[in-house]
């Protein structure tokens, strides 16, 4: 879709054009986007000891919203994607976004649980759920040809840097303001985004007079056009994929990522620890600690990937993962304690994506793997859902999240072994 079907001619970007190379704005533009959309979906972390407080709710009632709020972040990827194509990238963005501050609203006049849920569980979960990878990898595609890799990299780290912004803060306004104030500073940052957007993000880069970064001519510019309805596409995509036992394993693997990841310790971690007398504000500085590994890790598990079987990284990742969650409940949750589970499970928590994305290459080919990857982050989600829900059960049944904390070990110890199996009885290429 062309940039003059949108009620903006872009004069400015164009100008900024001439002087500087544009793809690094557009890049940074998605980066504060995908940041601010990371720093909602953390949020209910520091809500839900607020709310149980407020209104008498029990655990289990707040993390069903989570729960809802995850799993509609991940089903929403390959649609996200086909929104894109039919609508453009820049009005898919503003929706999403308009969206998200209108649920941030709507959350300070919750009453009663399904309140929660309808906001932050639905609204929530359809917006971040488009501000999210595919808005990423569909930035990278067109806006770059060199140093893809990295640009893809930076942007999904996002999601951790999201956090070590966004948690300390929100957790000193709750302390200080009370819960409401929270969705107020969401909703206000968001409304400081969506002009930014607005008047910064062309459609492409020709709209602005560019070729993508590192083209050198305009045979190098990706095609744009897909024949056929994205969203048939998109399912048959899905029908194509499911025939496949590497599909299977990856999207398993994939479930037990997010179940032991956003869906048990980004979610519940803060709760766990103002179970065991520490603050909140400490706990949620403990979960931004995590945030600075997070880009560390993410960005090696990059460089390494490029050089080593994804299998065998899938392996470790989930391994050490596994250790550290079954270490955690025992580390009495002491300085030391935490300090070493922040610093191990912060290196390896979405360490998994580059080999992941690279494993669907090699599977199901360039063409193809983009919208089945799609469909992987659906199983993502679907774990963290599951984790987010059954989490906040198992606390409200025995008053602990020890046996949270050990299901999702073992389920590690699991996805490490079928990580070792992707691949197997098929020949295995490389991809460039």
């Amino acid at each position: 879709m062309s940039s003059s079907k949108f009620p903006l001619t872009p004069a400015l970007p164009t100008r900024i054009a001439r002087r500087v190379q544009y793809a690094w704005i557009v890049a940074g533009l998605i980066f504060m986007a995908l940041l601010v959309a990371a720093g909602i979906r953390s949020t209910p972390g520091v809500l839900i000891v607020p709310l149980e407080e407020a209104f008498g709710w029990s655990r289990a009632t707040v993390s069903t919203a989570v729960s809802i709020n995850i799993v509609l972040y991940g089903l929403m990827g390959p649609f996200a994607a086909a929104a894109m194509q039919r609508f453009g990238v820049r009005r898919t963005l503003l929706a999403a976004l308009a969206l998200l501050g209108t649920a941030c609203i709507l959350t300070t006049f919750i009453s009663e649980p399904w309140h929660l849920m309808l906001s932050w569980g639905v609204l929530v979960g359809l917006g971040s759920g488009t501000v999210a990878l595919v808005l990423a990898a569909t930035i990278v595609n067109r806006w770059f040809v060199e140093r893809r890799g990295l640009v893809m990299g930076v942007l999904t780290a996002s999601t951790a840097t999201g956090q070590l912004v966004f948690l300390p803060l929100l957790a000193s306004v709750v302390t200080a303001y009370g819960w409401q104030s929270v969705a107020w500073v969401m909703a206000a940052v968001i409304v400081a985004v969506i002009p930014l957007v607005f008047v910064f993000l062309p459609e492409r880069p020709r709209d602005v007079g560019l070729l993508p970064y590192g083209a050198k001519d305009a045979s190098a510019v990706p095609t744009e056009a897909v024949a056929g309805n994205p969203v048939v596409n998109a399912l048959s995509a899905l029908s194509m994929a499911s025939k496949s036992r590497d599909f299977w394993l990856l999207f398993a693997s994939f479930f037990v990522c997010g179940l032991s990841t956003n869906g048990l310790i980004g979610t519940h971690l803060i709760s766990a620890c103002i179970d065991n007398g520490i603050p909140e504000v400490q706990a949620a500085g403990l979960l931004a600690a995590m945030g600075i590994f997070d880009l560390i890790g993410t960005t090696a598990s990059g460089w390494l990937s490029d050089r080593y079987d994804s299998r065998v990284l899938l392996f470790c990742y989930y391994f050490f993962r596994g250790l550290s969650l079954l270490y955690l409940p025992y580390s009495e949750y002491s300085f030391y304690g935490l300090s070493m589970f922040s610093v191990f499970y912060g290196l390896d928590w979405i360490a998994t994506v580059p080999p992941t994305v690279r494993l669907t290459t090699e599977a199901f080919g360039k063409q193809r793997a983009p919208i089945v990857f799609g469909w992987i982050v659906a199983g993502h989600q679907l774990g963290g859902g599951m984790a987010a829900s059954g989490a906040g059960v198992l606390r409200t049944m025995f008053g602990s999240y020890l046996e949270a904390f050990l299901i999702a070990g073992f389920a590690c110890a699991i996805a490490a072994m079928m990580s070792l199996m992707i691949g197997r009885g098929r020949a295995r290429t490389v991809a460039p």
